[in-house]
């Protein structure tokens, strides 16, 4: 059993708030007769839930996924290019999801995939600053004004980005290895910001996102996510 204004939320009706504005107005019927009690205990499985008219469809179960993108796929669910897709790569997988924010088709590492709906915008709004670490390979050798002015942020097109965590961790035939942690989202972010102080990236991975990190998996492969790393996420997210 489960409370009716709980059971119109995770349907993606609306908050939990405001599905039991909607109870109360009167604009909900179960199993065909109008109900007022926001607190009314019905059965998911057997109860016909009406809003407005329309019957709910019942939830899916939520699905929570961390993939090892490989470079040479869009991280999207369709593409008009006809491009190779990483939802190609999620086998066995029986429920719709999408990806949480992008990689580029030239970049690899972490990526979520979830059918969570609320999880999904607080990851992406800038609001809620989650951090992501990328491991990023850049052409030559920023000197230390060059770092600092990624640490501090640097002014892009469409504006100043935001102070990020920037450090050198090696180098490979003259070219720097840096750990670039940032709280924003924007298109080819770390891209334009390296290309901004002369250092074009060569290579990118992304490492962590929150409390998640890519730990062994091998490009292509996914896992699902654990319970308390779902929770540990969320936390993060502020939801």
């Amino acid at each position: 059993m489960e409370r009716l204004h709980k059971y119109m939320a995770r349907a993606g009706v609306a908050s939990r708030r405001r599905s039991e504005e909607l109870i109360v107005e009167g604009k909900v019927m179960v199993n065909g007769k109008p109900v007022t009690t926001p607190g009314l205990k019905i059965d998911p499985l057997r109860d016909r839930v009406e809003v407005d008219g329309q019957f709910l469809r019942k939830p899916e179960k939520k699905v929570y996924l961390l993939l090892y993108k490989p470079t040479g796929y869009v991280s999207t669910v369709s593409d008009p290019r006809g491009r190779r897709k990483v939802t190609d790569l999620l086998h066995g997988i029986k429920q719709r999801v999408y990806p949480v924010g992008r990689l580029d088709f030239d970049s690899e590492g972490l990526l979520l995939l979830t059918n969570d709906g609320a999880l999904t915008y607080a990851l992406t709004h800038p609001r809620h600053e989650v951090p992501k670490t990328y491991l990023v390979m850049v052409q030559g050798m920023p000197n230390r004004q060059q770092i600092e002015a990624l640490q501090n942020g640097v002014k892009l097109e469409d504006g100043l980005t935001a102070p990020a965590g920037v450090r050198i961790i090696g180098s490979r035939k003259n070219n720097a290895l840096m750990e670039i942690t940032i709280r924003e989202g924007r298109n080819r972010q770390v891209r334009r910001m390296c290309e901004h102080i002369g250092h074009p990236v060569l290579s990118l991975k992304r490492v962590r996102v929150g409390p998640l990190r890519l730990g062994d998996l091998q490009p292509g492969q996914f896992r699902h996510l654990t319970v308390k790393e779902v929770h540990r996420l969320k936390k993060a997210a502020r939801i």
